[in-house]
């Protein structure tokens, strides 16, 4: 697990990871389900939370909506080649805009690929995608040199890390030795580009 919580907590930390890596229950107080799966009051639920997140454990919780089922069919990934001085300031004027689900920078691969800003937009039709685009474009001005969109030609189900199910684990549930934890067990946050979120 972190070092950032204490071994009593590090089985707590696991079943806790256990019971939501798949997603929270559609229930009215998801918080009040865990806490009681856990055994744990509620705020000592949010408490272990924190901890983990402080700790780069768990790098965010968030709702990941079906955009496809909500009537969004249309999905481009659009990217921006902006100034690296710039592109925290813009990542964050455009994942504000209501139609961007997700935005973040990311390292150019040049030659080959110049871009820098990520920005996730969703429409009901091509034309509306078209349109978000052209609005985002705009938003940016003159700091844009250049952009392009990579358009969604079908859906890939998307999940997060998952704590493989074979992992030996001593009877209080945590790991055996150091040694056995998966690569993608520790940090899991991401290259050193900023997320931002709408």
């Amino acid at each position: 697990m972190s070092d950032c919580i204490s071994p009593s907590d590090a089985a707590l930390a696991r079943r806790l990871i256990e019971l939501t890596q798949a997603g929270l229950p559609v229930v009215a107080e998801p918080w009040q389900w865990l806490a009681a799966e856990l055994g744990l009051t509620e705020a000592d639920t949010l408490a272990l939370l924190t901890r983990l997140q402080q700790g780069g454990a768990i790098r965010r919780v968030a709702a990941v909506p079906n955009h496809y089922r909500l009537g969004y069919r249309y999905n481009g990934m659009t990217v921006w080649d902006v100034d690296d001085d710039q592109v925290d300031r813009l990542g964050a004027l455009i994942g504000r805009e209501p139609g961007v689900s997700h935005c973040y920078r990311r390292p150019r691969r040049l030659p080959v690929w110049h871009y820098n800003l990520f920005a996730m937009i969703h429409g009901r039709s091509q034309q509306e995608l078209d349109q978000q685009r052209a609005h985002l474009r705009q938003l940016l001005g003159e700091a844009r040199r250049s952009d392009d969109m990579l358009v969604s030609s079908r859906i890939l189900k998307k999940t997060g890390v998952r704590l493989p199910e074979t992992l030996a684990r001593t009877p209080s549930g945590i790991p055996d030795e150091p040694s056995q934890h998966s690569a993608h067990q520790s940090n899991p946050k991401p290259d050193t580009g900023s997320d931002h979120h709408a």
